[in-house]
């Protein structure tokens, strides 16, 4: 009991503040439960005092005070009892101002799941659901799912509205109208626009729904989809008229669409009275781009005019350039701009103004041609005009694309002065023309003037990628590759981007035979572009080059699958399977390499020895023929096509064929040996002939062989003189050595000797033996002289 004693403070104390945060107890009824001597007293004879006293003998009863309760609850007479009253029925009973003693709390009702109200509520649940995850899906990509959710949703709501009918509960028109716009949304999305229209038919002529009339804007949508015009504008008027004037942004709206439509059908007339009522009252770009297009389908240069000064007077509303600089030069207020330079809102300023300037700039190259006497004084027209404008700055990038429009139209020297105009200019428009003229001097070979112009553009702005590149071009002209790729490094540190850079910089590490960083810089190209047919082909041919064939041919079958009509890609690629021994599948790249470009030596010539070595002369025919039309002053395609003809056994074509290369060529040693051997095989009296002019054609070309020979110094002349009847026969095998690899014996016939070795095809089977007589007579040509009139003068 001590512990709520306070003794008193001694008298000298004057501390004001003493006691100030002493603890009472007394005043703590948080822990009057666990409080021994409170329980203690409440379970006294005071605790359980009746209302009444005892009664005293000799004395009445004490009637109990009135009091203003009529429960018959006894007022207690002490103040012992101040806790609070009781009923009489409970009187004596333990003290329990919690209420502790009662019990636990008897739990809710259960809902009842088999009411008609529960099941219509579930329902609705159900439908709010379905109609949720169709518009999730919908704006996720996933179309199909959207529709079918929807139509699910359309069935329960359904089904929801007989059980409605059943109980005589009112309709949920909120719900339905919800499920049959998203059901008609759906079907539009998804190309089904009979379905949709009709989905949206429901919900105009249901009197109930309020706002049914707007939909007519969505049966417009569709009908323009559907290049219905008429309808389109019908339904268009419908919903403007139902559309209050309130709604202003709208009805403008509608009334752009309107004027799209009567372009679609030519009626340009209505159109610009729609437009131009837009551009009275709520001026914007399209609507004024729109304009613009109408008044240059009729023609009308001075409202064409009237319209591109109201294009160019619509407010942009986008202050890119002042927002993002900081007034103070606060690093935090830095910060601040650099974090929300490319948030959502500026991205959006971004595309905003980056539509403007491509609205004005097609607007001024449609109309710059047409509304003055040339192109020229139109362009300045318009030049000026953006001048005095909020749009300024684009008058530079017009005066640029002036010189881009003169360089379309072949006329350098007029981009050429245009461009210089720019040199006393800006930096940033200077580096631009500066750029431009770079180009143009390099694609016309003068690397002096496109290295000053470069140097111009890179001290205008050193960061400018194209400027940079184009400098590398002309060192790359010149051959100092290394410093080449220094500049494309440079040109791709200040703009990652700058694919041009990265795939120059790949052929400088072919050129300086770096192949894997060659590598590298065009795989890093195929990542960022993707399907490029030049990427494709230089990845095949660093691979060619490293000697990987396989490799090759996988990024070769890449690119036919890009650019599959290439004749050189697919020549390439049978080309390499050739050398792989895969025989087929080159026959395969060459045909179809021949389908698309049939004038291609190369594949004509393998495709012919092909069909040779198959043994299909008459195949190859084809081919030769072909050369020979491409190539028609050799005599080698004519020799094979006649080949061609005496290995099928077809020997009076053949005789023929060289009879016509002997008329063409008269000269042609080869021709006369094959026509002397065909002559003695089949007995022909032009065998004589023939041998005579073969002798004459070789004394010839030997005697036009010593007149090049005698040009030479006087001491080399004398000892080929010399030397001429020792070395004469030797000087003739080694010329036919050249052609034939080996020349048999002089003791084998003339003629069998020439058609065993020099054919052009190469040596053929062995044919059968025939009943032509074998010449005995030894022709011995170099001991023959050549008579006077055979000399040349």
């Amino acid at each position: 009991m001590m512990q709520n004693v306070h003794l008193a403070p001694d008298a000298d104390e004057d501390d004001l503040y003493s006691g100030y945060n002493d603890y009472n107890p007394t005043f703590d009824t948080e822990d009057l439960e666990n409080d021994v001597a409170f329980q203690q007293a409440a379970r006294t004879s005071h605790g359980r005092r009746p209302s009444g006293t005892a009664k005293i003998p000799g004395t009445p009863t004490l009637r109990p005070l009135a009091t203003g309760f009529g429960d018959g609850v006894a007022r207690p007479m002490t103040a012992v009892r101040a806790a609070g009253y009781t009923r009489a029925a409970m009187r004596g009973s333990p003290f329990d101002p919690l209420g502790q003693g009662r019990g636990p709390i008897s739990p809710l009702e259960a809902k009842n799941a088999d009411s008609a109200e529960e099941k219509i509520r579930q329902l609705e649940k159900k439908v709010n659901e379905l109609v949720e995850e169709s518009c999730i899906a919908n704006s996720c990509g996933d179309l199909k799912l959207a529709l079918e959710k929807a139509r699910e949703a359309g069935r329960k709501e359904r089904v929801l509205v007989r059980q409605r009918e059943q109980i005589a509960s009112p309709e949920n028109l909120d719900l339905t109208y919800s499920v049959l716009l998203n059901l008609a949304c759906q079907y539009a999305a998804n190309g089904m626009y009979a379905e949709a229209l009709n989905s949206y038919q429901v919900i105009v002529k249901n009197k109930l729904f309020t706002s049914g009339g707007r939909l007519k804007v969505n049966m417009g949508n569709i009908y323009l989809k559907q290049r219905n015009y008429s309808k389109a504008v019908k339904f268009y008027r419908m919903a403007l008229d139902q559309i209050p004037s309130v709604h202003k942004e709208m009805r403008i709206k509608i009334m752009e669409n309107i004027g799209v439509a009567f372009i679609k059908t030519g009626q340009y007339t209505d159109a610009i009275s729609s437009f131009e009522l837009i551009m009275s009252t709520s001026p914007n770009l399209k609507t004024g781009f729109n304009l613009i297009l109408c008044y240059f389908a009729i023609g009308n240069c001075e409202q064409m005019k009237k319209a591109f000064q109201k294009l160019i007077a619509v407010p942009c509303e986008v202050n890119y350039d002042d927002k993002y600089i900081s007034p103070n030069g606060d690093p935090h207020t830095n910060l601040l701009i650099e974090a929300i330079k490319n948030d959502s809102l500026g991205q959006m300023e971004r595309e905003r103004k980056s539509m403007a300037e491509e609205y004005i700039m097609t607007a001024a190259k449609l109309i710059a041609p047409v509304i003055e006497t040339s192109f020229a004084v139109g362009y300045d027209w318009c030049v000026e005009a953006v001048k005095t404008s909020q749009y300024v700055e684009l008058a530079n990038d017009l005066e640029i694309n002036k010189a881009t429009t003169y360089l379309r139209q072949q006329d350098f020297k007029q981009a050429l002065e245009t461009l210089k105009m720019f040199e006393q200019k800006d930096s940033h428009v200077k580096s631009a023309a500066a750029t431009n003229l770079s180009f143009l001097y390099y694609l016309e070979n003068e690397l002096a003037q496109a290295a000053n112009y470069a140097d111009l553009a890179v001290i205008s702005d050193r960061y400018n990628p194209a400027a940079l590149t184009n400098k590398g071009n002309t060192i790359f002209a010149k051959g100092d590759y290394e410093k080449a790729a220094e500049f494309y490094k440079e040109a791709l540190g200040n703009d990652s981007s700058c694919t041009e850079a990265l795939y120059n910089l790949g052929l400088t590490y072919k050129k300086l035979n770096r192949i894997d960083e060659a590598l590298d810089c065009f795989l890093k190209l195929h990542a960022i572009l993707g399907n490029s047919a030049q990427v494709l082909h230089q990845i095949a041919n660093i691979y060619e080059i490293m000697g990987d064939p396989n490799q090759a041919i996988e990024w070769l079958l890449q690119l036919i699958s890009v650019v599959p009509t290439d004749p050189h890609v697919l020549s390439k690629l049978g080309k390499l399977y050739d050398n792989e021994g895969d025989k087929s599948q080159a026959f395969h790249y060459y045909c179809e390499s021949y389908r698309y470009f049939p004038s291609n030596i190369e594949v004509i010539e393998w495709l012919g020895a092909y069909y040779i070595d198959t043994q299909f002369c008459e195949k190859a025919i084809e081919y030769f023929e072909r050369a020979a039309l491409i190539l028609p002053t050799q005599e080698k395609w004519h020799l094979m096509v006649a080949s061609c003809y005496r290995r099928s056994g077809n020997y009076q074509k053949a005789l023929e064929k060289y009879k016509v290369i002997h008329r063409k060529f008269p000269e042609n040693i080869e021709c006369l040996r094959f026509l002397v051997h065909l002559c003695t095989d089949m007995g022909m009296k032009e065998v004589q002939e023939y041998t005579t002019k073969l002798k004459k054609v070789e004394k010839l070309k030997e005697v036009r062989e010593q007149r090049i020979k005698s040009g030479r110094d006087s001491s080399a002349r004398s000892r080929r003189e010399g030397n001429a009847s020792g070395d004469s026969g030797g000087t003739k095998g080694e010329r036919l050595n050249a052609r034939l690899k080996a020349f048999p014996e002089t003791s084998e016939p003339y003629e069998s000797s020439i058609c065993k070795e020099i054919d052009p095809l190469g040596p053929q089977a062995e044919r059968p033996k025939t009943a032509a007589r074998k010449r005995a007579e030894e022709d011995d040509f170099a001991d023959e002289e050549l008579g006077e009139d055979m000399l040349p003068e």
